[in-house]
């Protein structure tokens, strides 16, 4: 099965310089990879021509005109730009020409031309924004919603929860993930109405729901899905973010302190290194906005050639998986009238 991936070379910090050379390294590495790059023609070009590159049968140039700033208001981009390089991919996933997305641009703006041109899935009130995190079991707890939606109401937590699972199911190939809800505790009185009546949706939705879990509970691996409102899961994202950049800055300031302390440091360095890889944010980079009508996966803005990769790796995995098909037969199912699902169980 051949897959093609249409490709945002505008968005994120670096554009381009970034996005065109992942993409290229991308495709060598899968022989069945077509690919979509979109975006103004001349900064593509520019980037193809040092590289020995050109369009052909596996590597079209599709024009647009118009470009997202990273800080640009999502309405804006919505209704202004048309024929920007976020939406005209996003069309081709639309239109069939592409199965997935991949953008590192505005992730409001994204989320907003997806959701205006894909439409979501049955049974979804709004999409989510998923990702992996490592955990202290050698694995990784996907957590869900990281900031696409501030407020949420117990239905749409349930309903996170489902797409998060149907995910780990396809990608780790594990068809009964557990599932926790994050909370301030354990314990079934502790949180507010909203999250204590989606504990009990998700206790009757018939996924291996876990009960409540904490903060620290995402680490330890826990459970396989934490499911959380977008305020909450994208303050605990960046908070982690922020830590592993503390321990690296405070690392290499005690090691450099005298001497002695270098001679630690390069003695110590392969495990040094082996810590800094499983911690590194870039293996982890591709976001997938879930409950879409297609795949769209959204690059950290920040991202280099490496990471970007890997959210290239990512949209692959999620097609290859039939993740979107997962979600719509599950969701499927939950629609039907009680008396039918016990039915189809019986």
């Amino acid at each position: 099965m051949t897959i093609t991936v249409a490709v945002d070379c505008m968005g994120g910090d670096h554009g381009p310089p970034v996005t065109v050379p992942a993409a290229l390294d991308f495709q060598r590495s899968r022989g069945d990879v077509s690919l979509v790059l979109v975006g103004l023609d001349g900064a593509i070009s520019g980037e193809l021509a040092p590289r020995g590159a050109a369009p052909g049968p596996r590597l079209r140039v599709h024009a647009a005109s118009q470009v997202v700033s990273m800080d640009e208001p999502p309405a804006q981009a919505l209704r202004f730009k048309k024929d920007s390089s976020m939406r005209v991919a996003v069309n081709l996933v639309k239109s069939g020409e592409a199965n997935a997305c991949v953008s590192a641009g505005n992730t409001g703006a994204l989320m907003a031309i997806s959701r205006f041109v894909l439409k979501t899935l049955p049974g979804i009130d709004r999409p989510a924004i998923a990702t992996v995190l490592p955990n202290m079991n050698g694995g990784y707890t996907t957590v869900l919603d990281l900031g696409a939606n501030v407020d949420c109401t117990p239905e749409q937590l349930m309903q996170f929860g489902v797409m998060g699972a149907m995910l780990v199911a396809a990608l780790e190939h594990n068809e009964r993930p557990s599932v926790g809800l994050l909370n301030i505790g354990v314990e079934d009185i502790k949180g507010n109405d909203t999250v204590k009546r989606a504990a009990d949706l998700l206790r009757e939705s018939g996924l291996n729901f876990c009960g409540n879990v904490e903060g620290d509970d995402i680490y330890k691996g826990t459970a396989d899905v934490v499911v959380c409102d977008g305020f909450v899961g994208n303050a605990v994202l960046k908070a982690s973010e922020g830590v592993v950049q503390m321990v690296g800055a405070i690392l290499k300031e005690e090691f450099s302190r005298n001497p002695l302390r270098k001679l630690a440091a390069t003695v110590s360095r392969p495990v040094l290194n082996a810590v800094k890889n499983r911690l590194d944010h870039r293996r982890y980079n591709g976001a997938s906005l879930l409950g879409l009508r297609g795949v769209v996966i959204k690059s950290h803005g920040a991202a280099d050639v490496y990471a970007f990769g890997q959210a290239l790796r990512r949209a692959e995995d999620e097609v290859r998986n039939e993740v979107v098909e997962r979600i719509s037969r599950r969701m499927a199912e939950s629609l039907r009238p009680p008396v039918l699902q016990r039915a189809a169980a019986e």
